[in-house]
C-alpha cells in the first residue's frame, strides 16, 4: 500500500494553509468493527456507532480487506439495486470489476477509483476477475455511500471512472506527505471527481514523525479513517490507529501526525480524509437503498421487485 506514488515528493505541488485558520478539534474516535460483505470478503464497518448528523452527507463506509487472498478465496458481491445515493469504490490494492445494468463497467484496480450514482435506481455486481480467483493476492479497497438529496434522489443514474493517473498529488509544506486528491477542493487543489453533492475525499500518506495540515471548507463535515499505521489527529494529538474513524468539529484545517514508529508492513500512516456540506434531511436508509422516508423505502422494493431498476444483462458474466 497503496498503488499511487511518486519518487520525490517534494517536487509535487505544496498545500497552502491560511495562517488564521483554526484547527478542528476532535470530538470522538471510534473503532471499526469487523464483518463480512457479499460472498464473504471481509470489512471493517468504519461509520459503526457514530451519530448520522456527525456522518453527513455520507451514510456508510466499508473497508474492504486489507487481505491476502490464496487461489481460489477471492470473493465479490451478487447482482443487487440501489437508489437514493451515490457509490465510491476506491481501490488501494488489487483488483474487482463492476457491471451494471445501464451499460457501464469496467476494471477498478491499484489507485482507481469507480463513482457509481444509482440515483432513480441500477442494478450492479462487483466481482474480482477470473485471474486474481485463480492466482490469489492482495485486495484492499473503500466502498463509501455519499446521500443524495431529496431532489436528487431520482436522478438518471451514471458512473464515472477516475484513473489512477488522474488523481490529483500534492504535498504537505514539508513535504512529509503525499497526498492525492480524489475528489472535491483543498483549498486551490482541486480533484478529479464530480459529485451532486459537495464533498472532499482524499488519501494521505504521512511519514513517520511528520505533521500534515490540511485546508478545509468550514461549512464541511470532516471525518479521517486511519487504514494502516499510527498517529494522532487534532491539535490536541489525539491517539488513532488502523481502523479508527475521527470525527472533527467545527474550524478551517484537520492536523493528522505520524508516529515516529511505524510497523514494518506499513511504513507510513495511511490514512482517508473525506467530508462535505451537510445535507440537513431525514435519512431513512434500508439495506441498498437511502431514501428520506420508509414510503419511499418500499416503493423502493416494490419497484425493485418489479423490474422498474432495471434488469441483469443477458451476458451478465464479468468478463
Amino acid at each position: 500500500m497503496p498503488a499511487v506514488d511518486v519518487d520525490d515528493r517534494t517536487q509535487l505541488p505544496r498545500l497552502v494553509v491560511a495562517g488564521d485558520a483554526r484547527p478542528r478539534p476532535v470530538r470522538s474516535v471510534t473503532t471499526a468493527p469487523a464483518g463480512f460483505e457479499g460472498e464473504g470478503f471481509p470489512v471493517r464497518r468504519a461509520f459503526a456507532g457514530v451519530a448520522m448528523a456527525d456522518l453527513d452527507p455520507f451514510v456508510h463506509m466499508d473497508q474492504m480487506g486489507e487481505v491476502e487472498y490464496a487461489p481460489g478465496e477471492p470473493k465479490g458481491t451478487p447482482w443487487h439495486p440501489h437508489r437514493g445515493f451515490e457509490t465510491v469504490t476506491y481501490m488501494i490494492d488489487g483488483t474487482f470489476r463492476h457491471q451494471d445494468s445501464i451499460g457501464g463497467g469496467g476494471l477498478i484496480t491499484n489507485g482507481d477509483t469507480q463513482w457509481m450514482t444509482a440515483g432513480a435506481g441500477i442494478l450492479h455486481i462487483e466481482a474480482p476477475p477470473e485471474e486474481l480467483v485463480a492466482s490469489g493476492g492482495l485486495f484492499h479497497g473503500i466502498q463509501l455511500w455519499v446521500n443524495l438529496p431529496g431532489r436528487d434522489k431520482f436522478v438518471t443514474p451514471r458512473y464515472q471512472d477516475i484513473g489512477a493517473g488522474h488523481v490529483t498529488l500534492v504535498t504537505s509544506a514539508d513535504g512529509g506527505a503525499l497526498v492525492r486528491v480524489i475528489a472535491g477542493d483543498l483549498g486551490a487543489v482541486q480533484g478529479p471527481g464530480v459529485t451532486h453533492t459537495p464533498i472532499a475525499m482524499l488519501h494521505a500518506s504521512v511519514s513517520p514523525g511528520a505533521r500534515l495540515v490540511l485546508p478545509w471548507d468550514p461549512s464541511f463535515s470532516a471525518l479521517a479513517y486511519v487504514l494502516a499505521g499510527s498517529g494522532t489527529v487534532g491539535d490536541e494529538r489525539r491517539p488513532v490507529a488502523t481502523g479508527q474513524l475521527a470525527v472533527f468539529g467545527p474550524g478551517g484545517t484537520i492536523v493528522v501526525e505520524a508516529d515516529a514508529t511505524q510497523e514494518s508492513r506499513h511504513p507510513e500512516l495511511e490514512v482517508l480524509v473525506l467530508g462535505g456540506r451537510p445535507i440537513g434531511e431525514p435519512v431513512v436508509a434500508y439495506g441498498p437503498f437511502v431514501m428520506n422516508t420508509r414510503e419511499q423505502i418500499a416503493q423502493a422494493f416494490e419497484d425493485y421487485q418489479a423490474g422498474r431498476l432495471g434488469s441483469v444483462p443477458a451476458s451478465h458474466v464479468v468478463a
